[in-house]
């Protein structure tokens, strides 16, 4: 009995739809968060006539500079498989740095920002440095390097609130539409980011390390470089928004930005950044930044206390990754 004819075709026209089935997927993924973040405005509008608003929105565009920046790290970060606790410490960590050589040290915006990112990418580098040589999960180091970045923006900044007044405030000074410098450098920053993830060899070794480190290994590819470099990358961003905070308050607070890493890892898990890497969109993160941000300035104006304003972006954070998780088994339910 002679075997069954196989075309010579079939495979390669298998795989040849496998970009575009994949692109089709993310335009749904991206679609639903615009028609969640649509339904949000919609939603606020109809229970607060202030809402839909140009000062509302620039109001909130203007806020969410340096929450915007650290989501595109924490993104890079959780699609290599890892996750990082310290950024909120980091931030507050920076900012002390920049006020304090801006007026103790009388050092130039541009010198003292310089210096401030060079405090950033060293914090990157040790969590991303501690978690590849010695193989910690990142969890613990940055948990870790929280506790130490947030005691010694404590020691820089005197342990008290340090104020540089309007020397950076072109940062925060509305332009065009509204929009604030440091808002348009943020988006500038989503679009080049993006534009690595999904083009360039490192967002593919990226995408790689996160869905199996150990095949990529194997096929020469320096999984831990990928690892740390990433974790650089999200202390720098962390730095650069301290100049953000710093511009908008006009000062170090040594308590700035507490808690902020839960708010970077929810806008980024909201976008749909599986927690198991391998998969993530920069653009989703920032479109999770902005359902957050709206939510919280809704909530705000129909009156809801903080306390409720919690309980409610808990419930939102909770339901998004139980969202994740499903997805992730309903796809390894059909590559099964």
């Amino acid at each position: 009995m002679s075997a069954p004819l196989i075309h010579p075709n079939a495979a390669p026209r298998a795989s040849a739809y496998a970009p575009a089935r994949a692109m089709i997927a993310g335009a749904r993924e991206y679609l639903a968060l615009l028609l969640v973040l649509a339904g949000m405005v919609a939603l606020f509008s109809f229970t607060s006539e202030y809402f839909f608003s140009l000062k509302t929105f620039s109001s909130i565009a203007n806020q969410i500079p340096a929450l915007t920046v650290m989501a595109v790290g924490m993104t890079y970060v959780m699609i290599a498989g890892g996750i990082d606790l310290s950024v909120g410490s980091v931030l507050a960590l920076c900012g002390g740095v920049l006020s304090l050589a801006m007026v103790d040290w009388q050092v130039g915006f541009a010198g003292a920002a310089l210096l401030a990112l060079a405090v950033g990418l060293l914090c990157g580098l040790v969590n991303g440095l501690v978690s590849v040589l010695w193989s910690v999960p990142s969890f613990i180091v940055t948990l870790g390097m929280l506790e130490v970045a947030r005691g010694s923006a404590y020691v820089v900044t005197g342990s008290r609130t340090k104020y540089v007044g309007d020397a950076i405030a072109f940062l925060n000074d509305p332009l065009a539409g509204g929009m604030s410098a440091a808002f348009l450098i943020a988006l500038a920053v989503v679009v080049l980011a993006q534009l690595v993830l999904s083009y360039s060899v490192f967002g593919r070794q990226l995408v790689g390390v996160g869905s199996n480190e150990q095949a990529m290994r194997l096929a020469g590819i320096r999984t831990g470089r990928v690892k740390a470099a990433v974790f650089a990358l999200l202390g720098v961003l962390a730095a650069l928004a301290a100049c953000f905070q710093v511009a908008h308050l006009e000062a170090a607070d040594p308590n700035a930005a507490s808690g902020m890493e839960l708010q970077v890892i929810a806008a980024v898990v909201i976008g749909g950044t599986s927690l198991m890497g391998g998969r993530g969109s920069v653009v989703n993160s920032f479109i999770g930044v902005l359902i957050i941000s709206v939510l919280e300035a809704g909530l705000a104006q129909t009156g809801v206390s903080d306390p409720a304003k919690r309980i409610i972006t808990g419930v939102v954070i909770v339901v998004a990754v139980i969202v994740d998780t499903l997805r992730h088994r309903g796809a390894a339910g059909k590559h099964a």
